[in-house]
């Protein structure tokens, strides 16, 4: 086995062993993880391991219409007649999109404004951004999301736009806290007294000490984002036919229960798979994360 000489890269690996040592104590979020992965991976070769690849576009075979599961299509068909596994594998795309982009976009948007309205904390910059914050935390975020969609012709990137618009306030709120917490602390005052610059300090300073919080909230958001964007697809506000997207397969298959309800159980077991995947990974990043405080 080849020995490796740089000390960095030794105590990076060293640092990854000790890690995976700890998150693999809680054998739950290592099922989260392996669902996570295997959902992940189905996502990114859905083409060339779906056994009906061109059932995810406009397709139709009225002779294979509401099959239910069988050797041949093990979850079954849809009253297009196309096969509900397929479909699924490709929904895995949306869904991880959509979780992705929306996470993406809020986090870099309310880690910042949480970090300057925490160092300021007390001054009128503080108040500006919290009262916007607050107005917006005031809102359900389903409702404020249904709200937009409702304005917007509907459609994947509206859907990813109206969660972005309701989702930065929470890793605002988050950032200040801890960013007025640590505001005070001795590490910041000496980099104060040595010169350092504002963005120094925020983001070389404050930020470091956030990132174990934010990060674990990531993990945990993107099961929740992918059920927001499930619930505006499965009212018609999200993806439209024929997208295989998860929600709106639910939604279709929910007019035919209980007769038909392979149409509408098997889309939705993805969902709730791929949703308890990331919060199991976010429950062993909490803990890993707390480990390493104490």
């Amino acid at each position: 086995m080849p020995t490796i000489n740089n000390p960095m890269l030794k105590r990076r690996m060293e640092a990854l062993r000790k890690g995976w040592y700890k998150f693999s104590k809680n054998p739950v979020s290592v099922v989260g993880l392996f669902f996570v992965l295997a959902v992940s991976f189905i996502a990114a070769f859905a083409p060339y391991i779906a056994p009906y690849p061109q059932h995810a576009g406009r397709f139709v075979n009225f002779a294979d219409a509401s099959q239910p599961p069988s050797w041949k299509h093990l979850c079954g068909t849809d009253v297009f007649g196309r096969d509900i596994l397929s479909r699924i594998f490709f929904g895995f795309r949306y869904s991880l999109m959509m979780g992705v982009v929306v996470l993406s976009l809020v986090v870099p948007v309310g880690v910042v404004l949480g970090l300057i309205a925490g160092y300021y904390r007390g001054t009128w910059i503080d108040t500006v951004i919290m009262r916007i914050t607050d107005v917006f935390l005031a809102v359900p975020p389903l409702i404020l999301a249904l709200a937009v969609c409702s304005v917007l012709t509907p459609s994947v990137f509206h859907a990813m736009m109206a969660v972005s618009l309701m989702w930065w306030p929470w890793y605002t709120r988050l950032v200040y806290g801890l960013a007025s917490s640590l505001r005070n602390e001795f590490f910041v005052q000496a980099a104060e007294v040595a010169g350092a610059s504002r963005s120094h300090i925020l983001f070389r300073e404050i930020l470091p000490n956030c990132v174990s919080s934010i990060f674990t909230k990531m993990s945990l958001d993107m099961g929740w984002v992918i059920l927001i964007g499930s619930a505006l697809s499965f009212v018609g506000l999200g993806a439209q036919p024929p997208t295989p997207d998860l929600g709106t397969m639910v939604a279709d298959g929910s007019k035919y229960l209980p007769d038909q309800w392979w149409i509408a159980i098997f889309p939705a077991l993805a969902i709730m798979i791929t949703v308890l995947g990331f919060n199991l990974i976010g429950d062993g990043f909490r803990d890993l994360f707390a480990l390493e405080e104490t």
